[in-house]
């Protein structure tokens, strides 16, 4: 399950004149952030043998959930993490650098629900960040991600 966010669209305003300025959507878009949620590993059982858990993200916030069909579904643990060393990585010129670089390697601490190094790699012409995610407020669990970021033709970029 891959999920991108992106900025939205202003919508025509009058200016000063009376007349419609019309901003497009590429004009204000600085790309996308893919974010792909690889796996959940270890995670709580809700159900009566196993869960259908699925992952809601959230500017700041990423949760997993347990969906249930005839009951309100069940909450299996929250995560935080940053995105500043991606995007700081982002904004390096690193086009000479051979594939499979790492770039930056953050360290697990209290301050964030890392629960192994993430390492931050230059793959193929891509920056991408790997991160394992313990669960809080949940007997045990882990979700896996990778985030990638997208140019887009036309948009401002980083």
């Amino acid at each position: 399950m891959a999920t991108e966010a992106s900025p939205r669209r202003r919508r025509s305003s009058p200016d000063k004149s009376g007349r419609s300025s019309s901003t497009s959507l590429m004009e204000n878009l600085l790309g996308l952030l893919r974010i792909r949620v690889k796996r959940g590993v270890n995670l709580a059982v809700r159900d009566v043998r196993s869960s259908d858990p699925y992952v809601v993200i959230k500017m700041n916030r990423q949760t997993v959930y347990d969906h249930d069909t005839f009951s309100k579904d069940d909450k299996m643990g929250d995560a935080e993490f940053e995105i500043k060393s991606y995007i700081d990585a982002l904004r390096m010129d690193l086009s000479g650098l051979p594939s499979g670089t790492i770039v930056s390697r953050i360290q697990p601490s209290r301050q964030n629900c890392l629960s192994e190094e993430s390492c931050i790699t230059w793959t193929e012409g891509k920056m991408i960040q790997d991160l394992c995610l313990r669960l809080r407020n949940v007997e045990c669990g882990e979700v896996e991600i990778q985030l990638q970021w997208i140019d887009l033709p036309g948009s401002k970029g980083l």
